[in-house]
């Protein structure tokens, strides 16, 4: 019987998505093929064994796919890193999800016999590229059937986090908390070298730009409301207003990569996997609501495995905001000392289309440095989506 095994992951460091951050010169295509290039070269083994012409395909994971990052950019990252031409890729929009998806359809390419080596991948430079440039002024991405669905219409994704956070009652001081939790654990990483040997340091970057080492709760309450609009305040007044910059992921550039193949084809070679992709889910929940799709998607994916919560030694949960997690939290009752061990997003950045390959980097590489057996992965997606799945060591 087949599997699907992670070989190797990296990605680059995190930097601000701003004309000030520390790859804001690099264009998005040469932040994904410098990932590329990074991932064969971390192999380790003979160049002439791992030709690149052995991978089969390349699939990457981008959410605005616009201007610097059109015409298929995992395309064009594929022939800037010097692979030959023959190595095809695709790019897929999952939303924030994208690259998580692109590694379900890599291992799921592997475990059909349709791939022998694939890479799985995503980028997304915010700064170049803003958040919503790819719908053009004047026009609807909607349609009237949605707007018929919905008469009172969808909600920008901050005022979904307000109103997860409303629905499970969650503080200020809750929310902030967390995030400061966040930059503690991945300060920490840092410090102890945990993130060396997953990053490909870049234009000079070499650490994540967003990581505060001195957030503290004290800091974050000052903050003021980064949502907060008059309109929903009177549609929606459950509403307490509590989510800001500080408890909410932050807008970043950054790429990230993983190299799938079989055990088979990985004992052939001469390479060590780091985890075998064991099972994997995706699904829908309310639009409106739009950011818990996570709760249903991590029930589908335990139970495809016939594992449950209590069998996974780490979990990580994408932080678009902290009432996010803590929401997932309370539904599936997740020690949260086993989530985002190494810090999440609100700390290390979610460029968006990288960041599932991102949190696979992340969690292979912590599963390996602590022994964990099981790892879960999941992520919500605006639209009302989510990707989940669950790895193992080998």
């Amino acid at each position: 019987m087949r599997d699907a095994v992670i070989v190797e992951a990296v990605r680059t460091p995190v930097g601000k998505g701003k004309p000030n951050g520390s790859l804001a010169q690099v264009h998005p295509v040469e932040l994904l093929s410098h990932t590329l290039r990074t991932l064969v070269e971390r192999t380790g083994i003979d160049p002439a064994l791992i030709d690149p012409a052995l991978i089969d395909d390349v699939i990457g994971g981008t959410v605005t796919q616009v201007g610097e990052q059109a015409v298929n950019i995992t395309r064009q990252a594929v022939l800037s890193a010097g692979f030959p031409e023959s190595v095809p890729a695709t790019t897929v929009d999952r939303q924030c999800g994208s690259s998580q998806q692109a590694v379900h359809f890599a291992a799921q390419g592997v475990l059909s016999g349709a791939y022998d080596m694939v890479v799985a991948c995503g980028v997304e430079s915010m700064g170049r590229v803003p958040m919503g440039s790819a719908v053009l002024p004047g026009t609807d991405p909607f349609g009237p059937g949605v707007a018929g669905r919905y008469p009172e219409g969808l909600v920008p994704q901050g005022i979904s986090a307000e109103l997860i956070a409303a629905k499970w009652s969650m503080t200020r001081d809750q929310l902030d908390d967390f995030a400061v939790s966040s930059h503690h654990r991945a300060a920490a990483a840092w410090d102890a070298g945990l993130f060396d040997a997953q990053v490909a340091p870049l234009a000079g970057a070499s650490r994540d730009e967003c990581v505060r080492p001195g957030s503290t709760a004290e800091v974050l309450g000052g903050l003021k409301p980064a949502f907060y609009d008059p309109g929903y305040a009177e549609r929606f007044p459950q509403i307490e207003w509590n989510i800001t910059a500080g408890n909410s992921s932050p807008i970043n550039d950054g790429a990230s990569a993983v190299l799938i193949t079989s055990s088979e084809t990985a004992a052939r070679l001469g390479l060590r996997p780091l985890a075998r992709l064991h099972s994997f889910a995706v699904t829908g929940s309310d639009p409106l609501l739009m950011l818990t799709g996570v709760i249903p998607a991590t029930e589908k994916v335990l139970r495809r495995a016939s594992l449950s919560l209590d069998d996974i030694d780490l979990f990580e949960v994408n932080e678009a905001f902290s009432s996010v997690v803590l929401a997932w939290q309370q539904e599936t009752g997740a020690d949260l000392a086993k989530v985002n061990v190494h810090g999440g997003a609100i700390a290390i950045g979610h460029p968006l289309g990288a960041s599932g390959t991102r949190l696979t980097t992340t969690l292979v590489h912590a599963m390996r440095d602590r022994g964990a057996r099981y790892g879960l992965q999941t992520m919500c997606e605006a639209g009302g989506l989510a990707n989940a799945m669950i790895i193992e060591s080998v």
